[in-house]
């Protein structure tokens, strides 16, 4: 006796060992294969006396495929039926056992025409859902032959229309399911490649700029980088602002670099009746306006920070909230102004203590760098008679106060275990730390920021100008001390009074070393405590927190515990603080990227092979001297810190950011190497308006 049974949807043969006995619960059997089994009488399908077990089998299994499925859905009844019984409609009379085996392999192998219901019982799909099933296999069919086709295309290099037509979407949003995925999937293993590389090749992205930007704006900014056309300040907000705001008696000037838009920050300075001097440092006080929550908030939220890449920027603010609240020139600009009173020698004076006021104040003008920082030194600040120097005198009175400054911060930092840091210009064979890049095009304009974040760019034309500037000049030293001297007064004063900040902390090691917490912490690199990012509220949501918490504290005093924003363990701070800093830092790894790259094309313009020095960091990293791009070497491994390298690059990959570096010879084995690492790389656009331009571990972030 033979049988058929089902096992992990298989229809198997088997024949009886020994005596067959009717209606026993189970059988001792031998499969076609020759294994001996225990066949349960209620697992067999059907059974036939005779014949040869492994002949009939495979004629079933050659007969199966040419059953006519239309056909035999068409003659099978409605209600559920036995295998057999529809043998007969289909086969006629005289059906074979192969044919009726062939019959059941073939309905267990067709679910869109027949359920299974059973055993060997099925039941026919409804018309119209074998229909949609019929219709979709057909689909999947097509899909299946245009997916070969379209891999035959991009095996011979050529593009297929739907694949180039789809080039944004299969990189950053993909269907996996489709079959352009699955095509290009199916190239790039083929060819051992990933898939931008073979877009790029096949021309379908025309740059890896596009997908190293393209990957940074969809996961950032997934609706574009522009401003509902709503985002404003109301007239009716600004003018309750400017007439309850008393104006103050100062006249305020601002330094910044020449292509600065958020002026955030700006000075004045007083003589006093005593001979002493008031200092003002002034901030730009966007809060006033914004409120937790608000439609701006929620808009500033969503950024976080200004972030910067070569050639451009995308701001935190509209351009509407910026030009309201932005210090410029020739204006009464509301602020929140933190006053100083020095001594002649430029010291604090101990009997006076800083004073906060949130007030009007008149700026008069907004001083570019490249005005003035040629033109000042030690020297040159000090000399009444050099009249070409804007604002001489009353930089040379934040000059004094600067190194008074820069001297106790430096002997906190020797309390602490670490090096005293020197005020002034570095030596001058440090490496340049501060960089400027303009992209320009093929005529040699400067393209626009909304050029360069177009989609579907196409920059083989463009060049990049990397210009330098060496950090530490007297201007760089007041504005930065200064903003430090800001940061660390208020930050003190909310941990003072219990109000909730976000603090840029620096302590012990490891890479949470530099972080930013609510709590007051001290700051190692810069040697403060309870440092807090308050001086650029138009460019940073962390220093825009804060300043809604200070001006809690400045309005209503010890009460500001009740009234601000944010209180004691609020949770939402703290959200907000984790959140900041995970995109601050995903903004500097961006800005990074960016600048990596156009360092490499600024190569690839002289030429390859290009040959230049390098200086050695640690561990074959090495940075070139004329442009902030570091590489790799594994010949230098070994190298001592700060000798300089000639070396050849070979090769440039743009889509890696990686470059083929030969070592040619080694110039000089060991001097001295001023490049800190530093935590956070402040845009060099607008560094100058920034404390960032101090030396130290913190020092291009403040």
């Amino acid at each position: 006796m033979h049988f058929i049974y089902e096992e992990g949807g298989e229809i198997k043969g088997a024949s009886a060992i020994g005596q067959f006995v009717s209606g026993a619960d189970h059988y001792p059997a031998q499969t076609q294969f020759g294994k001996r089994i225990k066949l349960k009488a209620k697992d067999i399908w059907y059974s036939w006396p005779s014949g040869d077990l492994e002949k009939t089998i495979v004629q079933s299994q050659e007969l199966a495929p040419e059953i006519d499925m239309d056909f035999l859905w068409e003659c099978s009844p409605n209600e559920e039926f036995k295998f057999e019984q529809v043998a007969k409609d289909y086969f006629g009379e005289q059906v074979q056992p192969f044919q009726i085996i062939a019959l059941a392999i073939a309905l267990q192998s067709a679910p869109i025409y027949f359920r299974r219901k059973g055993r060997g019982q099925f039941l026919r799909a409804p018309e119209d859902q074998l229909k949609a099933a019929l219709a979709s296999v057909e689909r999947k069919r097509q899909e299946a032959v245009f997916q070969k086709e379209w891999e035959s295309l991009m095996m011979a290099g050529q593009l297929p229309p739907e694949i180039g037509s789809n080039a944004q979407q299969l990189l950053w949003s993909p269907d996996k399911n489709g079959i352009a995925y699955k095509a290009l999937l199916s190239v790039s293993q083929q060819l051992g490649i990933n898939q931008p590389q073979l877009l790029l090749q096949l021309g379908a992205i025309t740059s890896p700029l596009e997908i190293h930007q393209g990957k940074f704006l969809k996961e950032y900014f997934p609706k574009g980088t522009g401003f509902p056309t709503q985002a404003k300040v109301l007239e009716a907000v600004w003018e309750d602002i400017s007439k309850n705001l008393p104006l103050s008696e100062v006249k305020a000037f601002s330094i910044d670099d020449a292509t600065t838009t958020e002026i955030d920050d700006a000075f004045s300075v007083t003589e006093l009746p005593n001979g002493g001097y008031q200092v003002g440092v002034h901030i730009a006080a966007p809060a006033l306006a914004i409120v937790p929550g608000d439609a701006l908030d929620l808009l500033a939220q969503e950024r976080m920070s200004t972030v910067y890449f070569p050639g451009g920027k995308i701001t935190m603010l509209p351009s509407t909230v910026i030009d309201v609240f932005s210090l410029n020139a020739g204006q009464a600009r509301p602020a929140i102004s933190l006053y100083i009173t020095l001594l002649n020698n430029g010291e604090l004076d101990p009997a006076v203590p800083p004073r906060s006021v949130i007030e009007k104040v008149w700026m008069d003008t907004n001083v570019r760098l490249n005005q003035i920082e040629h033109l000042v030194n030690e020297t040159s600040i000090e000399d009444i008679s050099r009249l070409d120097i804007l604002y001489r005198h009353e930089l040379s009175i934040l000059w004094k106060a600067t190194q008074h400054l820069h001297g106790l911060r430096q002997k906190a930092r020797i309390a602490q275990g670490q090096r005293e840091e020197k005020i002034g210009p570095p030596d001058a064979n440090a490496l340049p730390r501060d960089f400027h890049f303009a992209i320009l095009n093929e005529s040699g304009q400067i393209l626009s920021a909304d050029r360069l974040l177009q989609k579907d760019i196409d920059d083989q034309s463009w060049q990049p100008e990397i210009t330098s500037r060496q950090r530490g000049s007297v201007i760089d030293s007041i504005v930065s001390e200064w903003m430090i001297f800001c940061n660390q007064t208020w930050g003190s004063l909310l941990a003072d009074h219990e109000l909730p900040a976000i603090y840029r902390a620096q302590q012990g090691w490891g890479p949470q070393r530099t972080r930013m917490q609510t709590t007051p912490c001290r700051h190692e690199g810069l040697g403060v405590e309870n440092y807090a990012w308050c001086t650029s509220p138009l460019r940073r949501y962390a220093d825009l927190v804060n300043q809604w918490q200070l001006i809690a504290y400045i309005q209503q005093g010890v009460m500001a515990k009740l009234v601000a924003p944010f209180v004691a363990k609020d949770t939402k701070i703290m959200s907000l603080c984790a959140e900041f800093d995970t995109t601050y830092n995903a903004y500097n790894a961006y800005q990074q990227i960016a600048e990596k790259y156009w360092c490499l094309r600024w190569i690839a313009a002289r030429d390859l092979p290009w040959t230049g020095v390098v200086r050695v960091m640690k561990e074959g990293m090495v940075r070139i001297e004329l442009i902030p791009l570091r590489l790799f070497v594994p010949e230098l491994m070994q190298a001592a810190r700060g000798s300089r390298v000639k070396v050849e690059i070979m090769s440039i990959d743009l889509l890696m950011l990686s470059a083929s570096v030969r070592v040619i010879e080694l110039l000089e084995q060991h001097q001295e190497f001023d490049e800190v690492e530093v935590d956070i790389i402040e845009p060099v656009i607008e560094i100058a308006v920034d404390e960032s331009v101090v030396t130290n571990n913190d020092a291009n972030s403040n």
